[in-house]
């Protein structure tokens, strides 16, 4: 409780340090979206927050819908004038728009936690990332790594589920994830060596989009430490593969970081080693912590609906059993795994681990009769169509076949974000995933040790406890 009194308290200094400009903010006219802003320079942050603490992120969204306007209202968070675009058409304006009205927008804690050695933005770092990240995360550069990704949750499912009666769910699917990315981003993959990046890597995670008080003891404050560490870190492992590299002991395909030293920009410039370093630094967190979370409601889901459990261990099955002694997952395997998918789709429409994101505008401009200023925050949420009837029925029940055939409309299901700005790691994330529920449901089947656990959402959803469950092995396994 303690906690949460100081966590208040922290935003609402933040609030007052962000923000007093606001206090003087002349409105530039024009017909602004309906809504208010809220307390005087807290504006509505505590009630955005605190809806999701107590597990129903959508209720701000949907509440402010039903009373202002289901396309657009007008908000104040994080000491910012916002607009809150809703729907499948406010995804579409914001995505289709990027960098013409729009840009990416976070919070200046993010900056302090990654500033970058070069002097540009979090914002120009990303269109970089964006151009370079493709041809890596692509399905043909990807198949390559199944084999290494099945190897890999062998090794963890032995590790950390065989042989127990009961495990914390969260905390080995974070386990799981973040060794793969550590292997396939920079080629780390001994269990010791992983585990000594992953407290620095969960304090950084805790303090990115914390209050940027950096006061010994605050989360921000552990996660500037946290960055420095795992950035020396990552500088020695760059010095040694260029290293490796030139005595022709490493493959310039093995990883992300081979591609990233042996890749130069338009002008024939190649990134130095600390740029390299934040950028890795970036992907990891990225290319952990949301996948985690999706793989622990795959489990909680799972658990709770036996028929879909069935589905999926049929499925599986039949795959599990055309492989010769020892043979790999590969690219054909993970094509069959069509229900899988449609159930992990589920769960990702029901639980997005991303809940929205921010955007800013970069000139004034309008949409849906309203103007918006240029200098506003826009916020998009998943769950404004993911959990509104009119886009998903009965949007409170578990049902997979909402995506067969094309699935979903356009815009409406939007984990990965949407158009221009689909998440770049999202066929990672798929065949992570699907790894994952392979070798899950071939072991066990299991149980949640708490019926009701509270789902809290901060800033992805997580169950309150872990979730812990208990597991009962196939007999033929």
């Amino acid at each position: 409780m303690e906690l949460f009194y100081v966590s208040l308290l922290s935003l609402f200094v933040l609030c007052v340090s962000l923000s007093l400009h606001f206090l003087f903010y002349k409105n530039k006219g024009g017909n602004l979206p309906p809504g208010k802003t809220g307390w005087p320079v807290v504006g509505e942050s505590l009630e955005f927050l605190s809806t999701g603490w107590k597990g129903h992120p959508e209720k701000f969204i949907f509440d402010r819908m039903a009373k202002y306007s289901s396309h657009v209202f007008r908000t104040s968070l994080l000491g910012e004038q916002a607009a809150v675009f809703c729907g499948a058409a406010g995804n579409k304006f914001l995505f289709s728009n990027e960098n013409k009205l729009v840009q990416a927008w976070w919070p200046d804690s993010v900056n302090k936690v990654f500033p970058s050695s070069t002097q540009t933005s979090s914002k120009e770092e990303a269109i970089k990332m964006r151009k370079m990240l493709p041809n890596f995360l692509k399905p043909e550069a990807l198949q390559r790594y199944i084999g290494i990704m099945d190897t890999i949750a062998q090794r963890h499912f032995a590790a950390g589920w065989e042989n127990k009666d009961q495990v914390l769910v969260f905390p080995l699917a974070k386990r799981y994830t973040f060794w793969l990315a550590c292997r396939l981003f920079v080629s780390v993959e001994d269990p010791d060596h992983v585990a000594r990046f992953a407290d620095p890597f969960n304090m950084l995670a805790s303090g990115l989009i914390s209050i940027p008080i950096d006061l010994p003891g605050t989360p921000f404050h552990r996660a500037i430490k946290a960055s420095n560490f795992i950035r020396k870190e990552l500088v020695s492992i760059i010095k040694q593969r260029k290293i490796d590299l030139a005595e022709g002991k490493a493959s310039p395909t093995q990883d992300i970081l081979s591609h990233m030293l042996l890749t130069s920009d338009e002008n024939g410039k190649f990134m130095n080693e600390l740029d390299i370093a934040d950028k890795i630094l970036g992907l990891l967190i990225g290319g952990h912590d949301t996948a985690s979370s999706a793989c622990t409601f795959i489990v909680k889901y799972l658990a709770e609906l036996p028929e879909i459990y069935q589905g999926v261990y049929k499925e599986q099955m039949e795959i599990a059993k055309s492989k010769g002694p020892g043979e790999l997952l590969n690219w054909d395997d993970i094509q069959k795994m069509k229900y899988s998918w449609n159930v992990a789709c589920e769960v990702l429409r029901l639980a997005p681990p991303l809940q929205g994101a921010f955007r800013e505008a970069i000139a004034d401009f309008m949409y849906n009769g309203f103007s918006i200023p240029k200098g506003w925050k826009i916020y998009w949420s998943a769950n404004s169509t993911h959990k509104n009837p009119e886009v998903f029925p009965e949007p409170m029940k578990f049902d997979p076949s909402r995506f067969d055939g094309s699935g979903p409309a356009p815009y409406t299901f939007v984990p990965f974000g949407g158009g221009p700005r689909m998440c770049p790691g999202k066929e990672y994330a798929r065949l992570e995933i699907l790894v994952f529920m392979h070798h899950l449901v071939k072991r066990f089947k299991w149980e949640k040790v708490i019926p009701d656990e509270k789902i809290v959402v901060d800033p992805m959803p997580i169950p309150a406890k872990g979730l812990p469950v208990r597991l009962y092995p196939h007999k033929e396994a």
